[in-house]
């Protein structure tokens, strides 16, 4: 592998010239450039970016961590980080931690050795990283949390708002004549699952309805946990006539289960779910859903971590990004006239329960 030292040889000019030349560190004369960068296209040299990182203690990276991959709301997420990132001279560095905190901590501690200008981090259950947060600090390396936030966090944030999305996805419901209404929240040890079903018994307290808690179920944030709750709420006398999902993969895992059960959606269960992907517009029927900024969410995060990483020393900041409803086909109008069919079909779901 080419180094240095061969293309100071082969364009006649000290070790030092190059390095001026290569890190743009000081003013260089036009022709002993351009015998450097000739000398460099010639050997197709690539500069290490650890042993940079090593004389500035930062390396031009940034790592994100984000809670699972195969989810598709955060590719989008990602894609807004990285683009500004790259656009800004950085390099995205990407973790998938499976919400597994042992697994988040390796990556952390894993990251710090490559000597990250910042990191991005959308934290995983049970997350704290008070501790790991404080060492890249120390190191001169800004973190920014986004999409929820660990325990204790009081540093950088970008989030949606989730309460008023979910409230306002509920009062459409309500709205809509429904009052026997359900949720199948995300786990309430992330803060996003918990604002949601705040927004969510806001709404139903405004309106006067009951929270029966065995209409609030709690799952994991994918379709496998969206299925599994939904049997259950169909099993109960009197069937919701609605459910709000904490996010779209529940709301898809929600939708096979209302067709095994020989239900319709939405003529005898509507359906609303959060996060608006891409796919909601093309399940049958369309889902209807909050609309959350995830590429805005990326970068976003990315602004502010460059703002930091250029020398803004200000106090701690918490941006909160707006929400809209995307109404579709996946919910209607609960009337008077579809209740005799609803008793009938309670009938029948009950019946399955115990075959």
């Amino acid at each position: 592998m080419s180094n240095m030292k061969e293309i100071a040889k082969m364009a006649r000019v000290s070790l030092g010239t190059v390095s001026h030349v290569l890190n743009n560190s000081a003013g260089v004369r036009d022709h002993l450039r351009k015998r450097v960068l000739d000398a460099v296209e010639a050997v197709g040299y690539q500069p290490s970016q650890l042993a940079r990182g090593l004389r500035r203690d930062k390396t031009n990276m940034i790592g994100m961590i984000i809670p699972d991959i195969t989810n598709p709301f955060f590719p989008a997420v990602v894609r807004g980080a990285e683009d500004i990132a790259f656009s800004n001279g950085y390099r995205l560095i990407l973790c998938n931690t499976d919400n597994d905190h042992s697994k988040e901590l390796a990556h952390l501690n894993e990251l710090r050795t490559y000597l990250p200008a910042g990191l991005i981090v959308i934290p995983s259950v049970f997350s704290d990283l008070t501790v790991q947060a404080a060492f890249y600090r120390r190191a001169g390396a800004s973190v920014v949390c986004i999409d929820r936030l660990p325990r204790n966090w009081n540093g950088d944030s970008v989030t949606a708002n989730n309460e008023d999305g979910a409230y306002n996805a509920t009062r459409f419901l309500i709205q809509m004549r429904h009052s026997k209404l359900a949720a199948i929240t995300g786990p309430l040890h992330l803060t996003n699952a918990r604002e949601r079903l705040d927004g969510f018994k806001r709404a139903l307290r405004e309106a006067r309805l009951p929270i029966a808690p065995e209409y609030i179920q709690e799952t994991t944030f994918d379709k496998q946990g969206g299925y599994s709750k939904t049997l259950i709420l169909l099993r109960h006398i009197p069937r919701p006539t609605a459910i709000f999902a904490g996010n779209d993969m529940v709301a898809l895992g929600a939708l096979l289960a209302i067709r095994e059960a020989g239900l319709r959606c939405p003529e005898d269960v509507s359906l609303m779910g959060f996060d608006d992907l891409d796919l909601a517009e093309t399940t049958n029927p369309s889902l209807s859903s909050v609309s959350q900024p995830g590429y805005q969410l990326g970068a976003t995060a990315a602004r502010m971590l460059l703002d930091r990483i250029e020398g803004d020393t200000s106090p701690a900041k918490h941006l909160v990004l707006e929400t809209a409803l995307k109404v579709r086909r996946s919910v209607a109008e609960c009337s008077e006239a579809t209740h005799p069919k609803l008793k009938t079909t309670r009938r029948r779901t009950k019946a399955n329960s115990h075959a």
